[in-house]
């Protein structure tokens, strides 16, 4: 069964959500997964689409965006779309839009990020319902002021 992880940036002077992502972006690629952004937010898509060349200074995350029915060959690691992701994609689903994606339980681990705003809070609260409400195995990770992420009990 899919596991939901759940991650809360700090309510004030925390990261922006996009910097999140790319940093969970590169710590799945590490771990050897691959994942699917999606967002139906294209400036937050082209937002993270730059930041992924030029996160880490002498490298990049190698990644593509999808268009759908458009093929991907070869398939990067990271894929970055607003539609269903292509057949084979199952790892890992990083959702930085507001509602639950149709065929995130395809996936073995869902990412969620949590903005530190109420609006978006309010988002997210009502997105951990609708798995909980489910069954979904669901973990919480708070950022420290250091950037690292610490499980929360």
């Amino acid at each position: 069964m899919t596991r939901i992880d759940f991650y809360i940036l700090p309510a004030e002077g925390g990261t922006d959500p996009v910097v999140a992502a790319a940093r969970l972006c590169d710590k799945a690629v590490s771990a050897g997964k691959s994942l699917y952004v999606s967002t139906p937010d294209m400036a937050r898509l082209d937002a993270l689409d730059d930041l992924l060349w030029t996160q880490r200074q002498g490298s990049f995350i190698a990644h593509e965006r999808f268009v759908r029915d458009a093929p991907v060959e070869p398939l990067p690691k990271v894929l970055l779309g607003d539609a269903e992701p292509p057949e084979g994609w199952q790892d890992v689903l990083l959702n930085l839009g507001q509602e639950v994606p149709p065929y995130f339980s395809r996936f073995e681990r869902v990412l969620e990020i949590v903005p530190g705003d109420a609006a978006s809070r309010a988002a997210c609260r009502e997105r951990f319902k609708f798995y909980r409400d489910r069954g979904y195995e669901l973990k919480t990770f708070e950022q420290t002021a250091e950037g690292a992420w610490v499980a929360k009990a």
